[in-house]
């Protein structure tokens, strides 16, 4: 396994809020979690990746108390899941993978009907009622039946829910499916402004770029086990990724054309490409500041250069590194 980060966030005072201890759930013969370990501290995100089938939801539902585990110890805001699952209910904010909420009824009856349950009454009711509605965007909607929201107001009104209680754990499966882009926003903000005030969130999420831009570290899990934790930006620079530059010239470039070019490496033999006529050839380039030297002499010796693409190494590359190609289906 790669551990590239200190087990919890160094600005997390004393123990982590979530603690996962060597986690094993068993289904069948099939194990879903086998050995899973990790911690989230006080004010951190934590990115749960993996392909389908890896363990995510089956963590999600240990953490929530929906599920026993078979062994190990899973520890939120102190309290075990399986001998204090009361305890852990009111510590956490859980927005499941599939919107839960009651279609027939408004907005504003879903929200309440929630702050009851979550043992809220009369002001302090009313009051995080408000403030759900501020942070999902939807207070002229607030007495429509939520049957008439778009995907990505339900997910917004998901949240809120979750949040009414002012939850210390906040446990996100795969919360902006589906949604357009401002509703992604709405809710990456929600999660930043919970991560300030303390709040510990585990984000699973399918989304990569997502998981870059959001989560101090990830947690990669596969078969579930634990395959890499780190910082994303750690992650990748420990999988020795290099940028890769896409070349399309006028015309075959020769065999040594890259000769004296420090810094650049041939990746793989020019080709024909039929989509323009042209030729792609693929180079790794150690230093963004070698690709105008390699397109200079791209252009130089393959006549013109008619198009070209950089990619520089990001979470998705070291997700297909750890976990395969391979379809999970």
């Amino acid at each position: 396994m790669q551990s590239l980060e200190p087990a919890a966030a160094p600005n997390s005072p004393g123990a982590p809020l979530v603690e996962v201890v060597d986690l094993r759930v068993r289904y069948g013969e099939r194990w879903a979690l086998d050995g899973l370990s990790f911690t989230i501290g006080a004010g951190e995100v934590v990115g749960l990746l993996g392909p389908n089938g890896a363990g995510k939801t089956t963590t999600l539902s240990v953490l929530a108390t929906l599920r026993e585990p078979t062994a190990g110890t899973a520890l939120v805001a102190g309290h075990a899941v399986d001998r204090d699952p009361a305890a852990v209910r009111g510590a956490i904010g859980l927005v499941p993978q599939t919107v839960a909420l009651y279609p027939t009824l408004t907005a504003r009856e879903n929200l309440r009907f929630f702050a009851h349950l979550l043992g809220l009454r009369s002001r302090a009711a009313a009051d995080a009622i408000v403030q759900a509605f501020e942070l999902a965007g939807l207070a002229e909607r607030a007495d429509d039946i939520v049957s008439t929201f778009s995907g990505g107001m339900q997910r917004r009104l998901n949240l809120a829910c979750a949040l009414l209680h002012t939850p210390r754990v906040l446990l996100l499966d795969e919360p902006t499916v589906g949604v357009d882009p401002q509703s992604r926003e709405r809710i990456v903000a929600a999660v930043h402004a919970q991560t300030a005030a303390g709040t510990a969130v585990l984000y699973s999420t399918h989304y990569m770029e997502e998981a870059e831009r959001l989560c101090d570290r990830v947690v990669l899990i596969d078969h579930g086990r634990t395959v890499a934790i780190g910082a994303p930006a750690a992650l990748v620079r420990q999988n020795a990724r290099v940028a890769r530059l896409a070349v399309v010239t006028r015309r075959t470039l020769p065999p040594a054309w890259l000769a004296g070019v420090a810094g650049a490496h041939l990746l793989t033999d020019t080709r024909p490409d039929a989509g323009d006529g042209g030729n792609a050839t693929h180079v790794a380039i150690d230093d963004l500041t070698v690709a105008t030297q390699v397109l200079e002499r791209a252009a130089a010796l393959g006549g013109e250069v008619m198009e070209f693409h950089l990619h520089q190494p990001n979470l998705q590359d070291v997700f297909i590194d750890l976990t395969g190609r391979a379809l999970r289906d």
